[in-house]
C-alpha cells in the first residue's frame, strides 16, 4: 500500500514543460500586451504630481457619492503621501485596474454564456469552483514558469483569482430577470441580442456591478501575493517587512492598502446603485429641457334632465291632423 502514488504531480509538470515547448512565441506575445497594458496605466497614475491624481479622485468621490467621500477620499489619499507610500500605492492601483478590467472582460461574456445555455453553465461551474478554492500561491508556480518574474505573473494570478464572482453574479442576474419581461419582448418581435442588451442586461446592472465590486476588491486581495513575485508596489512593501519583520513598513503599507481598497469598493458600489449625485444632476436638466405637461383637467359636464311632459301638453305639442 505504501508503494501505491498516484503520479499527479509529475503529470502536471510534464504538461506545463509541454505548454511553454510549444505555446512559448504565444505566452510571450500574452507578457508583451500585459506588461505594456500595466507600464501605460502606471505612467499616467505616477507621472503627474500626486494633488493632481487626488484632485482627480476627490472629482470622481464627489461626482459619484458625494462630499462627504470626496473629503474622505483627500484625507486618505494624503495620509498615503505621508507614509512615503505614493509610488508604491500607484504602482499597486495600476496592477488592480489592469487585472480587473481583464478578469471583467473575461467574466461577464462568461456569465452572459452561462446565463443563455445550460450546458455552458455545467461546464463553466465546476472550472469556477476550482479556481475559487485553489490556494491563490498555486497559481504563482505555472504563472512564473510561463510569463517569468515580474508583475505579468501577478496579473494573470490576480484575473484567474479575481473573476470567478464576476462570472457567477453576472449568470445569477440575467436569470433573475422576470421572464414575462422577456417574453414581453419576443412577443414584440424583438431579437435575442436585443432583449439581452435592452432588457436582461440593464434590469440585471445592479447585480454585475456586485460582481465587478467583487472582482475589484479580490484583486486588491492579490496585491501581497503579486509583490512575492516581483510585482512591486504595495505587496512587495509587506513582504520585505515580513522578511526583515518591519512593523512600521508593514503597517504603513497594509494601511495603503486598506485606504485603496475602501475607495475602489465604495465607488463601485456607488456605481452598482445607480443613485449619483451626478445622474441625479442629469436627471433634473433633463427634467428642465422637456417638461412634461400635466394633461387638461376634464370639465365635468352635467347632465340635462328634460322636464316631465304631461299627457295634455303632449296633445297640444302635436300638429294638428288634416
Amino acid at each position: 500500500m505504501n508503494d501505491f502514488r498516484i503520479p499527479l504531480g509529475s503529470w502536471a509538470d510534464t504538461f506545463i514543460d509541454f505548454i511553454t515547448d510549444t505555446f512559448g512565441f504565444f505566452f510571450d506575445f500574452v507578457r508583451a500586451i500585459f506588461s505594456g497594458a500595466y507600464d501605460l496605466v502606471d505612467l499616467i497614475l505616477a507621472t503627474p504630481p500626486f494633488w493632481v491624481i487626488i484632485l482627480v479622485a476627490a472629482a470622481l468621490a464627489l461626482m459619484i457619492r458625494g462630499w462627504k467621500f470626496a473629503v474622505g477620499t483627500v484625507v486618505g489619499l494624503v495620509v498615503i503621501v505621508g507614509v512615503d507610500q505614493w509610488e508604491n500605492a500607484m504602482d499597486s492601483l495600476a496592477l488592480v485596474l489592469v487585472a480587473s478590467v481583464l478578469a471583467i472582460l473575461f467574466s461577464v461574456p462568461l456569465g452572459i454564456l452561462s446565463a443563455k445555455s445550460g450546458v455552458a453553465s455545467s461546464i463553466i461551474r465546476p472550472i469556477l469552483d476550482f479556481m475559487q478554492t485553489m490556494p491563490a500561491f498555486v497559481y504563482l508556480i505555472p504563472a512564473l514558469i510561463l510569463f517569468r518574474v515580474g508583475v505579468v505573473p501577478g496579473i494573470v494570478a490576480t484575473i484567474i483569482f479575481a473573476m470567478a464572482p464576476g462570472v457567477r453574479l453576472t449568470e445569477l442576474g440575467i436569470r433573475s430577470v422576470d421572464s414575462e419581461v422577456v417574453e414581453a419582448g419576443q412577443a414584440f418581435g424583438a431579437s435575442p441580442w436585443r432583449i439581452l442588451r435592452q432588457i436582461q442586461l440593464p434590469l440585471a446592472m445592479p447585480t454585475i456591478m456586485a460582481g465587478i465590486n467583487q472582482v475589484i476588491m479580490l484583486s486588491l486581495s492579490m496585491v501581497v501575493i503579486a509583490g512575492m513575485v516581483g510585482a512591486g508596489g504595495l505587496g512587495q512593501q509587506v513582504v520585505a517587512s515580513l522578511n526583515r519583520i518591519d512593523v512600521s513598513l508593514g503597517f504603513e503599507a497594509g494601511l495603503s492598502v486598506v485606504i485603496l481598497a475602501i475607495f475602489l469598493d465604495r465607488l463601485t458600489a456607488a456605481l452598482g446603485n445607480g443613485n449619483t449625485p451626478i445622474s441625479r444632476v442629469l436627471a433634473a436638466r433633463k427634467r428642465r429641457a422637456h417638461p412634461v405637461h400635466a394633461p387638461a383637467a376634464a370639465v365635468a359636464v352635467e347632465p340635462t334632465v328634460a322636464p316631465a311632459v304631461t299627457p295634455t301638453q303632449a296633445a297640444e305639442r302635436e300638429p294638428s291632423r288634416v
